[in-house]
């Protein structure tokens, strides 16, 4: 049995309602990638979902651990949640470096791969800042050091370069707009398999024994639309790309 780590995909939101000279606060937690988790969990995978705030403590332990796992997937979680830990951060004790981890993991046979969002490549502000990370340069496009967001409400124009990859699942060449993307420029080394408006969507590469590979959008809302959620292709892309990069 197949087994992927999910980690991100979840967040904390406090909104302030103001209403004339009073206010309150409400706050609310959501967690994404069920239907990611869906998908693979149809082909026969399990799917461990570490959300973002518990990476600092439920991170694979050792390297044994993370070695257990056929795929590891960073979905819409900033550099800063491996690397800053309260350890770190408030008492400034030295600890093992998490994506150090990961690139090892990689290059010892393991399956990155790493999907989009406001948290992911570059992101917002440049505030996911991957490009300078451990694990930057052993992904398949080369990560900006800028505000990589490419916003497009009227939706993407997608062009399938390589319909008959195994890690694009025979979903033809007829896929739904997406709302946005990371924006990234694609290695040479790497395979591009599908662009965005130009840009790369689907790239995967060979690093040392083991594989990496992105979708530089979202694997759920917002910029994953219903009629993508909804799409006969959704499953099947996950299920190929995913088992091309754990190295089937």
């Amino acid at each position: 049995m197949k087994k992927a780590l999910l980690l991100g995909e979840s967040w904390t939101t406090h909104m302030i309602h103001q209403k004339g000279f009073d206010s309150f606060t409400t706050t609310e937690y959501v967690e994404g990638g069920r239907e990611f988790s869906d998908a693979l969990e149809s082909d026969g995978w399990t799917v461990t979902h570490v959300q973002a705030h518990a990476i600092e403590t439920h991170f694979p332990q050792s390297d044994e651990e993370l070695a257990a796992y056929d795929l590891v997937v960073i979905s819409d979680v900033g550099a800063n949640t491996f690397l800053l830990t309260r350890a770190v951060f408030g008492r400034s004790v030295s600890e093992p470096n998490k994506l150090e981890r990961i690139r090892a993991y990689v290059e010892n046979g393991g399956g990155l791969l790493m999907v989009g969002g406001y948290l992911s490549f570059s992101g917002v502000d440049a505030k996911a800042n991957y490009a300078s990370s451990a694990i930057g340069d052993i992904l398949p496009v080369d990560v900006l050091e800028i505000d990589d967001r490419a916003e497009h409400p009227e939706g993407t124009a997608i062009s399938v370069l390589a319909a008959e990859h195994p890690a694009v699942g025979g979903v033809g060449t007829e896929w739904p707009p997406l709302l946005g993307y990371n924006r990234t420029r694609p290695r040479e080394d790497a395979e591009l398999l599908v662009q965005v408006n130009g840009d790369p969507l689907v790239a995967v590469r060979q690093v040392g024994s083991g594989r990496t590979g992105v979708f530089t959008s979202d694997m759920s809302p917002h910029w994953a639309p219903p009629p993508f959620m909804e799409w006969a292709g959704y499953a099947p892309l996950w299920r190929a790309l995913a088992t091309w990069t754990a190295g089937e």
